[in-house]
């Protein structure tokens, strides 16, 4: 497994060791041994599966309190995805980072705590997976406002119309957002 940094601390690309033929292919999506020898100890409570047609946008979700850290991969079709730090003490607070997660490329992004996480669906028939270090609580989330200019995130929208549930539309800009110390 190859691990990748990105321009925010902790948020990592993910390429699993793939092995086909023209049978298909075999990759193990999770091993906690091989994660812990990268220096990724992570425990997870809960497994996530949506599916989105072309278009539709998701995010920028977290929560707060109890953050959830996520690794995130897609199975069909392809997302672009992106991570905000959340975090005011980091360095990269308010730093967007994003990446496109697809079938072909089978990368994995893994979103730790402290991030807001959201994506918008390239394809049809896109099956996004989250494993999640913390449950679920509707309580406690929050949605950041996905195309706050503060935040500077290039989405590849050329031909696409956003489609969001009216909790996104409602996201608050940075500048207002609930955020971690």
């Amino acid at each position: 497994m190859k691990v990748i940094e990105t321009a925010i601390a902790g948020v990592l690309i993910i390429e699993p060791r793939v092995f086909g033929d023209d049978r298909g292919f075999f990759m193990e999506s999770w091993n906690a041994r091989a994660f812990r020898e990268a220096g990724l100890d992570i425990d997870f409570v809960q497994d996530n599966h949506s599916r989105s047609a072309r278009g539709v946008l998701r995010g920028l979700h977290y929560q707060s309190p109890g953050a959830q850290g996520k690794l995130v991969r897609v199975t069909a079709g392809a997302v672009y995805d992106v991570a905000v730090d959340m975090r005011r003490s980091s360095p990269t607070f308010g730093t967007a980072v994003g990446v496109e997660l697809s079938a072909a490329n089978k990368r994995m992004f893994w979103v730790p705590e402290g991030m807001a996480h959201g994506f918008l669906c390239l394809e049809d028939g896109t099956d996004f997976l989250y494993k999640c270090r913390g449950y679920y609580d509707p309580a406690n989330e929050h949605s950041l406002l996905w195309n706050d200019p503060a935040l500077g995130i290039d989405w590849p929208l050329e031909g696409i119309i956003p489609q969001l549930s009216a909790k996104d539309m409602a996201g608050k800009p940075l500048a207002e957002a609930v955020t971690f110390p």
